[in-house]
């Protein structure tokens, strides 16, 4: 928000907000998280419309999973086993997942065209045109799908925080592999 002044002297500018699809539908294990990046999408859409008058473009973001590698840096409460197998194996999968070049080239593209909201992966595009048209079957898809996620385990586990990294591997390998590439190229790995 500070640069704002400089943008709207000069009468141009781009702003890019990197949000979520948590942003644009709230998926369950993720209530914080969700809150936080409806928050952000709520901002970024408010600036794009008081913004425009002074030819400041503002892109929202919201990307599915992105193979970034970063699962390994993610921290875990919970069954910290269970919580980074889920997520490190989403991660990964090539058709819910998309390679963090191609996500950055996409959004570049997206800002130098003032393009005014970008989603990132198919299944999050999915997920969106499938909770706009169908809200409360996607809510009860949601509750399925919690059903499979860990639950909190113990009450020790249930505010301790583990870093992937610190995890003990469930997940074959094969499962992991596009993402753990990810880490190694992208400089995740400490």
């Amino acid at each position: 928000m500070e640069i704002l002044p400089a943008m709207r002297a000069r009468r141009s500018g781009r702003i890019i907000n990197i949000c979520s699809i948590g942003g644009k539908v709230a998926v369950p294990h993720l209530a914080p998280y969700c809150a936080s990046k409806f928050a952000l999408t709520g901002l970024s859409d408010a600036l794009r419309g008081e913004l425009a008058r002074d030819n400041i473009s503002v892109t929202t973001v919201a990307p599915g999973l992105i193979r970034t590698g970063s699962h390994v840096n993610a921290k875990f409460k919970g069954q910290h086993d269970a919580e980074f197998a889920w997520f490190s194996a989403s991660s990964g999968m090539p058709l819910i997942s998309m390679s963090g070049e191609r996500a950055g080239r996409k959004i570049l593209a997206a800002a130098r065209c003032g393009q005014p909201s970008l989603t990132l992966t198919f299944a999050a595009r999915g997920a969106i045109v499938a909770n706009a048209l169908f809200p409360n079957l996607t809510g009860q898809a949601m509750k399925i799908g919690n059903r499979f996620l860990p639950g909190p385990g113990s009450q020790a586990a249930a505010n301790d925080l583990c870093a992937g990294r610190e995890t003990r591997r469930i997940m074959p390998e094969w499962m992991t592999d596009l993402a753990d590439r990810a880490s190694a190229k992208n400089n995740e790995l400490k």
